[in-house]
């Protein structure tokens, strides 16, 4: 799939990171004083100083967190619990900061990375050729964790993923506090009505503790995992003239579990990462499947369906995304695939074939045309081996009906889990049928809709 599953990281679960170097980008030199913008800046800025990250925790100290669910993952579609009552008051400095900046946003983060380039002119290297994606995430990064700066689960969380996926751009603990700086020094320009020592010194205490966050998370999972892995293709299935089914070979054990997706990197386009869901669940071989649509101007899709072949080797991220299957209940699974959003419903159906359970599964696999169900044969021959699982085939332009609209015919779901799995728009306009048929927030599990639209090519 040329997309999470679902959001966050984002999806999604998603990551907001996926672009290429990272907005925590390495450094070889100590940071200079950010610039000035008026009187006074200068003793603000030395009293408000970002400082050197702690030592990460030992591995006696680190815990693996439970993956949350994906109700829980931060995003605009993606459910959160409910706020506190009264924010904190480095929260409403913080949103209010966001606020001025929000339209003109594409200018602060321009002025972040210019500043990060001319004072370390080696590090654009690092990054894609083109900007454009990475600055749109710097931006949905800050906006998700101001929005949950007081939801700790939540914001928790994300940012974990993150600074786990900025390992595979080599960020290291002692890169933060000039990144920080940076970002602060384009707030400061650009805040010009909300912007006082007060402001400053929330949004050191906010981005200290954000980068603390990764940097922990970073650290325990070196314990266990490597950076990135290399994959070999063993096969290339073009299924239709834009859709491939993509199969590779870890150089090493690659965990994860069905419904999760990763990041994947192509030889043609170094520094470009894209999210690609899981086709499967976890295989006896090790082999690893995705389903990937070429887009218009899709830089990586384009490459994986039109020049991949048996041979070259690609590189993968760490696993993420939460939109996987809760063995400890025995509730229905409602499952809504979408194009190449089929390939995680696949997955998720296979992880419920090999636990054994007698549970059901309702399939509703979305495509415009009879040409979009590209993988209905493989869907069908599931539904002939398992007698708890129904798979219904909605084609828009026969039926007139699009998907969301469709399952409301059939149901009650009351009692059933939903997982949705596709385009941006699907997913949105599915949560709204959803829950408007009575089921709640926090039974419907998708990933990032934001990780979607950055990973859309």
């Amino acid at each position: 799939m040329d997309a999470p599953t679902t959001t966050p990281s984002a999806g999604s679960g998603s990551d907001g990171s996926d672009g290429g170097g990272g907005w925590f980008t390495p450094r070889k030199a100590p940071a200079p004083q950010p610039p000035t913008t008026g009187s006074g800046q200068d003793a603000r800025q030395e009293e408000h100083r970002i400082p050197e990250p702690r030592q990460a925790p030992s591995e006696q100290q680190t815990q693996q967190p439970a993956p949350p669910r994906a109700a829980e993952t931060p995003g605009p579609m993606a459910p959160a619990r409910p706020a506190p009552a009264q924010a904190s008051p480095d929260a409403i400095l913080v949103r209010r900061t966001m606020e001025e900046v929000g339209p003109v946003a594409d200018r602060v983060t321009s002025y972040f990375y210019a500043l990060l380039f001319v004072r370390h002119p080696e590090l654009r290297p690092l990054f894609p050729a083109a900007m454009d994606t990475q600055r749109d995430r710097l931006l949905k990064a800050l906006l998700t964790a101001a929005e949950h700066i007081d939801n700790k689960d939540v914001l928790v969380a994300y940012l974990k993923n993150l600074g786990r996926g900025h390992r595979k751009y080599g960020t290291q603990a002692d890169h933060y506090p000039a990144v920080g700086e940076c970002l602060i020094a384009a707030l400061t320009q650009y805040a010009t009505t909300t912007w006082n020592a007060e402001t400053e010194a929330a949004w050191v205490r906010t981005y200290t503790t954000i980068s603390q966050i990764m940097i922990d998370a970073a650290a325990e999972d070196e314990l266990k995992a490597p950076a990135w892995w290399m994959a070999e293709v063993v096969s290339h299935d073009l299924r239709t003239p834009d859709v491939a089914v993509v199969t590779v070979r870890p150089d090493q054990p690659y965990p994860f579990l069905a419904g999760q997706y990763t990041t994947l990197e192509t030889p043609w386009w170094p520094r470009i990462w894209r999210h690609y869901s899981f086709a499967s669940a976890p295989r006896s071989d090790g082999l690893l499947s995705f389903h990937v649509k070429a887009v218009p101007a899709g830089w990586v899709s384009n490459a994986l369906v039109h020049r991949a072949r048996p041979g070259d080797v690609l590189r993968l991220g760490p696993p993420a995304g939460s939109m996987t299957v809760d063995h400890t209940t025995d509730s229905g699974l409602l499952c809504l695939g979408g194009g190449t959003g089929i390939a995680p419903i696949k997955a998720l159906v296979e992880d419920v074939a090999e636990h054994g359970q007698q549970r059901s599964v309702e399939v509703f696999y979305g495509a415009r045309t009879n040409h979009d169900l590209y993988d209905i044969d493989t869907m069908l021959r599931l539904s002939q081996s398992h007698s708890w699982l129904s798979v219904r085939p909605i084609v828009d332009q026969q039926a007139h009906l699009q998907l969301p609209d469709a399952v409301r015919e059939y149901g009650p779901w009351n009692e059933y889990d939903a997982y949705l799995s596709g385009p941006p728009g699907m997913i949105r306009s599915s949560i709204d049928t959803l829950r408007r048929i009575g089921i709640p927030g926090s039974r419907i599990r998708h990933d990032s809709v934001e990780d979607l639209v950055a990973a859309a090519d």
